[in-house]
């Protein structure tokens, strides 16, 4: 039996599969996450902690926590979390592959959508009282359908998110690390360096992880390349762009208008010049919040972490330690 701390509250049945395994839970009982100090105390007494993105766990943390085996995070990234700091400590650290990209697809093709045609922008001048008449010049937006996208990051988020374009007959470019021409041939997209892809795109979605290569990939220079009519949709991380440099952007008219789920830092000040643009989306870290993906990334978590209590090898590592707690 081990003790198994969850660091919020979490949809679907996670502590019932961890209880039914003969494990306890502890979990933080506030909407906020909890302080520095407070996880800290709480990894210390736990055998096995699900996390959040926001939770994030040091090497001094884990050394404190003798008894903690595995931290499994209920996300595909795992930027909170150091793989190869974990591993030293000999603390597996397991993530959520598999169950949100099609949600996470959705929701960014949504952003995508919402954005080109004003569907924000336009709604809250309805609700305020400006919809006074038809008119044929008010919220003229940008046809999506035959315009070119280019996806940074092709990894399964990525892949549904060209597949959703092809259905709108959109070009789809993307920039990733390997090059997958079973893709090209069954996506009809093609392989493109970031810098000729920021060129041509009229949309850039953004899907790649974030880690020391894709801190601010999006800065001045990369956006000064880009068409002054695209737009960039952002469902990564925030600290993917550089957000000055954004605001800059944005504001000299160099980007047409951009759509961000992720900020640096989150949440994002409500004086931040970005929530004074009027071509701007903002909403609150939610690509995968469907009640159905985010029960089936808390169910994946609650098992990596029965997994490794029983001892055995976790389902969904992205480490491993060369000598494991036990």
């Amino acid at each position: 039996m081990g003790s198994v701390f969850i660091s919020r509250a979490i949809p679907g049945d996670a502590p019932g599969l961890l209880a039914a395994a003969g494990h306890s839970v502890e979990q933080w009982p506030e909407d906020l996450p909890a302080p520095r100090d407070a996880l800290a105390a709480a990894l210390a007494r736990s055998d096995a902690a699900i996390t959040m993105v926001v939770d994030h766990i040091d090497g001094g943390m884990l050394a404190a926590a003798p008894r903690l085996r595995i931290i499994a995070n209920m996300a595909v990234g795992f930027d909170n979390v150091d793989p190869l700091v974990a591993a030293d400590a000999g603390v597996w650290l397991t993530n959520t592959p598999g169950v949100l990209a099609e949600t996470s697809a959705d929701f960014a093709f949504g952003l995508m959508l919402a954005l080109a045609r004003q569907v924000v922008a336009s709604a809250a001048d309805t609700r305020s009282g400006g919809w006074k008449s038809w008119t044929p010049t008010a919220f003229l937006g940008t046809d999506v359908h035959g315009a070119t996208l280019g996806v940074v990051g092709m990894g399964e988020i990525g892949e549904a998110m060209a597949r959703r374009a092809s259905g709108f007959g959109m070009k789809v470019l993307y920039a990733s690390r390997t090059r997958k021409p079973e893709l090209e041939d069954r996506l009809a997209c093609r392989w493109s360096p970031l810098d000729a892809l920021l060129g041509q795109a009229d949309f850039v979605s953004l899907h790649t992880p974030l880690n020391a290569e894709t801190h601010h990939l999006l800065g001045p220079t990369q956006f000064r390349s880009m068409k002054p009519s695209a737009m960039l949709i952002n469902t990564s991380r925030g600290a993917v762009v550089d957000q000055d440099a954004l605001v800059a952007a944005l504001r000299s008219g160099n980007l047409a208008g951009a759509a961000l789920d992720v900020t640096d830092p989150e949440p994002l000040p409500l004086d931040h010049p970005l929530f004074a643009l009027p071509n701007v989306i903002i909403t609150p870290h939610i690509a995968s919040a469907s009640l159905a993906t985010r029960s089936k990334m808390a169910a994946m978590a609650a098992n990596n972490v029965i997994a490794v209590l029983e001892g055995c090898e976790p389902y969904n590592p992205v480490n491993r330690p060369l000598h494991p707690r036990v």
